[in-house]
């Protein structure tokens, strides 16, 4: 099959009304059992808009904010429900070690992380549950939750659409959305190791104030804490025995 009889084909599934379903249940699917990076559809299909105009990017950007917090809160209530550990993939050493980053970080700051780490396949997957699981409140994830998937969106649609702009791509829509989707998935791992970093330099900030409030928390103890008359510590002159008369 050649490659024009392929972009034909991509080119006319994108113009379908059926295609927003599909995308629907994928986008929902992400949030609570990763498969593959859901941003890559995003950034193929707005590549592909460039060319043709299809698929519709405000209904593209709507079906995919509805099927990403669908899916995230979903996440949350399967992990208040039945935790990080009754499915053997959620047992895996790694999965695990992610649901452990997850928890710890939650502790520390949790609006930081649900919105960072919709930007991270795996890590959203695993905030999501652990946010469940830990007693979050739900009310507060689904809000933040809903600012991170629009942010998520209009950062993916963007991606798409820049990195099909090069001239040199604008006959050959296939390519372009190698072009997108390599594009953003190096940017992914950019900005996941931006996040990381972040939060490793949220954890020294943190344990360098934690350090400083128990150091003035001795010095006001210190403080407070009665001495003893200075002269306890004076040296005493030592009294005269006095000698024996003959």
């Amino acid at each position: 099959m050649s490659l024009t009889v392929i972009d034909h084909a991509i080119l006319h599934a994108a113009g379908q009304w059926w295609i927003y379903p599909i995308l629907l249940v994928f986008f929902f699917v992400d949030g609570f059992a990763m498969i593959a990076p859901s941003e890559t559809l995003i950034v193929a299909l707005a590549a592909y808009w460039r060319h043709s105009g299809e698929p519709n990017l405000w209904i593209l950007g709507a079906t995919a904010l509805i099927g990403a917090m669908a899916g995230d809160n979903v996440a949350y209530l399967l992990g208040r429900k039945i935790g990080t550990d009754r499915w053997k993939w959620m047992r895996r050493p790694r999965v695990q070690k992610v649901f452990g980053w997850a928890r710890h970080e939650l502790d520390k700051r949790g609006a930081v992380l649900i919105f960072t780490a919709r930007y991270i396949p795996w890590g959203r997957v695993a905030v999501n549950y652990v946010s469940g699981s830990t007693g979050f409140r739900h009310r507060t994830f689904f809000w933040l939750d809903a600012f991170a998937c629009l942010t998520w969106v209009g950062y993916s649609l963007g991606v798409g659409l820049l990195a099909s702009s090069f001239p040199w791509l604008h006959h050959n829509p296939l390519l372009s959305v190698v072009v997108a989707v390599g594009f953003a998935l190096v940017l992914g791992v950019v900005l996941d190791h931006s996040i990381t970093v972040f939060h490793r330099w949220r954890d020294t900030v943190d344990a360098r104030r934690a350090a400083a409030a128990a150091r003035a928390e001795h010095e006001r103890e210190q403080g407070l804490r009665p001495h003893p008359p200075a002269d306890d510590y004076a040296p005493r002159e030592r009294e005269a025995t006095p000698t024996p008369r003959e």
